[in-house]
């Protein structure tokens, strides 16, 4: 039987360069553009920015104290804590969510590597048309599509099996400074099109009149979503902290890394959108299909630079992927080693088996298998929807209520002051509300607004 050592985290630097790749993924350089600009720009931006504030931040935070104080697993961290209570049975649903997330989350990631080959050999050039043909083509192909998740899964792979400060760490200090820049070359090109001040006013000039109940809620909702709340990430890193990681900091650093993230991805979109006179709300399809269209149009003029641009914004794009689904991946990775007291190797390599076979089976749904429906949906709908309308909202609910209700304050207090070494009672006392009451009754509307109950 191996002997199971307790992984850390390296440096403060790791820490928050891993758990922002956490944060950084799809939702901030493909979901926040499409919403912001289905949203009104600029109003929607300072709308969510309140509500990382008021929401994401609490809720990190929470997940923070879970996951350093059981310094185990996901489904352990909160047994820990719950005393062997009904209240355990959330870190098994935060578990299974992450891991379901990282079987569908596989096949988009997926998705960014065909684009970003596609790019390299100059296959996305042609009218709208074309490209709108080629994105269907290939999501309905049955062997692409699987192809790239297995490629994208194992990458992921060989990361985690490194372990925490040789896989994850090392990573997350290599990736996350690369895809910085990616964005800043991006942005800097973007900015520099005629008509870009346009889709930066968009950005940055707020029309109050475009503020209505939806806006906020959905802005709500994306600030749940881009920071990986309640899908086993945060708390199954947080594990991982030294007892001299100050939360309340790192979790603002974070979600700043995280908004400084899909604010470039809306300056590197927009301006070169309104270049071209392309509406800013096109919606979901707004990167593989929208978007490589606008790279053409907007920088095709110059010799190779829209080819440039279009392989540098697909690199970052897949870059993004891979670090969420580094940390996707870890949460079942850590349970099955923990729990069957298995090797790390051993348990990364039979989660990674097992996602890339619900990955293929997700993929086909959206091809050969897309008339094989369960609730009426297809597998690959299936489970974005039982994830992310049932499972997210309904472990962050439960993660509040047990954090403000259920647990000691005098635990909660501890680690969120780092056993009182920190001098901010005042700020505890004002977590703790927003955790008891705020938290709460945001992701309750949101839940019950998704469903058209709001």
């Amino acid at each position: 039987m191996a002997k199971l050592e307790r992984a850390g985290f390296g440096s403060k630097v790791g820490i928050i360069l891993a758990t922002a790749g956490s944060a950084v993924g799809l939702g901030n350089i493909w979901r926040f553009p499409y919403m912001a600009g289905q949203n009104g720009g600029a109003v929607f931006i300072m709308i969510y920015v309140f509500c990382v504030l008021l929401l994401g931040i609490p809720c990190m935070i929470s997940e923070f104290i879970i996951g350093r104080h059981g310094k185990a697993n996901t489904a352990r961290a909160y047994s820990k804590l719950a005393g062997g209570s009904m209240w355990s049975l959330i870190g098994y649903m935060g578990v299974l969510t992450g891991f379901l997330i990282s079987s569908y989350y596989a096949v988009v990631s997926g998705w960014c590597l065909e684009y970003m080959w596609a790019s390299l050999l100059g296959k996305l050039q042609g009218d709208s048309a074309y490209i709108s043909t080629y994105f269907s083509t290939f999501s309905q192909d049955p062997v692409k599509p699987v192809f790239w998740t297995f490629i994208i899964l194992l990458a992921t792979f060989l990361i985690i099996e490194n372990g925490v400060r040789d896989g994850i760490e090392r990573a997350s200090k290599l990736m996350m400074p690369t895809l910085f820049i990616l964005l800043l070359i991006i942005v800097g090109a973007s900015c520099m099109l005629p008509n870009a001040q346009k889709g930066i006013e968009f950005l940055f000039k707020p029309d109050f009149t475009k503020i209505t109940g939806d806006v906020f809620l959905g802005a709500l909702g994306q600030s749940f979503y881009s920071m990986s709340i309640a899908m086993g990430c945060i708390c199954t890193y947080a594990s991982y902290f030294s007892k001299h990681t100050k939360l309340p900091n790192s979790a603002v650093q974070i979600g700043l890394i995280d908004f400084l993230v899909a604010l470039l991805a809306g300056l590197v979109i927009f301006p070169a959108a309104f270049s071209v006179g392309v509406s800013p709300d096109s919606g979901p399809s707004l990167i593989f299909i929208t978007l490589p269209n606008v790279f053409q149009q907007a920088f095709g003029s110059i010799p190779f630079l829209g080819y440039g641009i279009s392989v540098l914004f697909y690199a970052l794009l897949s870059m993004a992927a891979l670090t969420s689904l580094m940390s996707l991946h870890e949460v079942s990775t850590a349970f099955l080693h923990e729990e069957m007291r298995i090797s790390r190797k051993q348990a990364a390599l039979i989660v990674s088996v097992m996602c890339m076979i619900l990955g293929a089976v997700c993929s086909l749904s959206l091809g050969p298998w897309h008339d094989k429906l369960f609730f009426g949906r297809t597998v690959f709908d299936l489970f974005d929807f039982t994830t992310g309308q049932l499972f997210l909202p309904i472990v962050g609910f439960l993660t509040c209520i047990f954090i403000g209700w259920f647990v000691p304050h005098k635990v909660v207090r501890e680690e969120f002051t780092n056993w009182g070494t920190l001098r901010n009672v005042g700020l505890f006392h004002f977590y703790l509300f927003l955790v008891k009451y705020v938290c709460p009754i945001c992701i309750l509307f949101i839940f019950l607004h998704q469903f058209g109950l709001l």
